[in-house]
C-alpha cells in the first residue's frame, strides 16, 4: 500500500463568520506534482498554512507522510510563501549561511549551484533585490535542503519568463528524484506543463480535482462561426451537458462535458460558416470550473 504524502480530509478554516476553506479533501501522492488553482481569494494560501501547521484549522485532519505536522517535519519539508519573508538587512550569503546552521539537511554544493543558476550575488543585501530575485532566494533556501516535500505558493512570482522556466524545470527534476510537490500559480500554462494533477478551488471549496489528462478528456469545445451575428439558438444552452457558453461577435462556443458531436449537429442546422469540436486546454477547464452559472439570456 502506497502512503499518501500529503493527506487533507474535510479541512475547514473560518475567520469569524467567513469560511476561507470549506470541507477540503485532497491527497497528494509520493513523487507527484499537484497544482492548486483558484481565483484570488479562493483559499489557496489559507489551505497551505493549515497544511503546514501555520494556521489552526477550524475542523478536519491533516497528515504529512502519515503523521501530524511537528517541527521535525520541516527538516524534510520546505515551504516557499507568496509573500517575502526574508530579512531585508541581511545579504544573500548570510541567508544561505543561516539556512546551513539551522537545517541539518542543508547541502552547500546544491546552494552554490542554485545561486549560479539564478545569478544571485552573495554580497547583495535583500533590500537591494528585485521581487523576482527575492522569490529566487526563497526557492534556493528551500531547494538547498533537498526536501522530500515542497509546498510552493506562487513560486515564480516576479520572475521573468526565462527564470519561470527554470523554476518549472527544477520542480520537475525534484519530482523525478522522488520529491512530492504541492504548488499554486496564476500562470495556468505553468501548471499544465508541470503538474500531474490539478485541484481547483472556488470560494474555499474544491470544485474540480483530477489528473491533467483526465480533465482534458472529460470536456470539449463546440465552436460555431456564423456569417452575421449569432442567431437564436432555440434554448440550446439550456442543455444540461453544456457547462458554459461564450458569444463573441459571430462566434459561439459551447463548453460541453459530453455529447459534443450531437451539439455540433444541432448548431450546424442553424447554418453557420463552420462548426468544430475542439479539445480544451487547462485554462478552458479552469474557467469552466470557476465561472458563474449560465445566465438566463444564454438559453435563448
Amino acid at each position: 500500500m502506497t502512503l499518501t504524502t500529503i493527506s487533507v480530509h474535510d479541512l475547514t478554516k473560518r475567520y469569524g463568520s467567513f469560511e476561507a476553506v470549506s470541507h477540503l479533501t485532497l491527497d497528494v501522492e509520493p513523487g507527484s506534482i499537484c497544482g492548486l488553482l483558484g481565483p484570488n481569494g479562493a483559499g489557496k494560501t489559507t489551505a497551505f498554512k493549515c497544511i503546514l501547521g501555520l494556521a489552526r484549522p477550524t475542523a478536519g485532519s491533516i497528515a504529512i507522510e502519515g503523521a501530524p505536522v511537528t517541527p521535525k517535519t520541516f527538516e524534510t519539508t520546505a515551504y516557499v510563501p507568496e509573500r517575502n519573508v526574508l530579512h531585508e538587512w541581511m545579504t544573500v550569503g548570510e541567508h544561505v549561511e543561516l539556512n546551513r546552521r539551522s537545517n541539518p539537511k542543508h547541502d552547500p554544493k546544491r546552494a552554490d549551484e542554485l545561486l549560479a543558476t539564478f545569478k544571485l550575488d552573495r554580497r547583495k543585501k535583500v533590500k537591494r533585490l528585485s521581487k523576482g530575485q527575492k522569490t529566487a532566494l526563497m526557492l534556493i533556501l528551500a531547494l538547498s535542503i533537498r526536501p522530500r516535500i515542497l509546498v510552493l505558493d506562487e513560486p515564480s512570482s516576479g520572475l521573468d519568463p526565462i527564470f519561470q522556466r527554470v523554476v518549472l524545470d527544477l520542480m520537475i527534476d525534484a519530482a523525478a528524484g522522488g520529491a512530492t510537490i504541492l504548488f499554486s500559480s496564476h500562470q495556468i500554462g505553468q501548471v499544465e506543463r508541470a503538474a500531474d494533477r490539478v485541484a481547483i478551488l472556488k470560494q474555499g471549496r474544491l470544485v474540480l480535482d483530477g489528473t491533467v489528462d483526465e480533465l482534458k478528456g472529460s470536456q470539449k469545445i463546440v465552436e460555431a462561426i456564423f456569417e452575421d451575428s449569432v442567431p437564436s439558438l432555440n434554448g440550446l444552452a439550456a442543455d444540461a451537458r453544456i457547462l458554459r457558453v461564450e458569444r463573441v461577435g459571430r462566434v459561439y462556443r459551447a463548453y460541453v462535458r459530453e455529447g459534443g458531436d450531437e451539439i455540433a449537429r444541432r448548431l450546424d442546422a442553424l447554418g453557420p460558416k463552420s462548426v468544430s469540436v475542439l479539445d480544451l486546454n487547462l485554462e478552458d477547464i479552469f474557467l469552466n470550473a470557476v465561472a458563474d452559472a449560465k445566465s438566463p439570456e444564454d438559453t435563448i
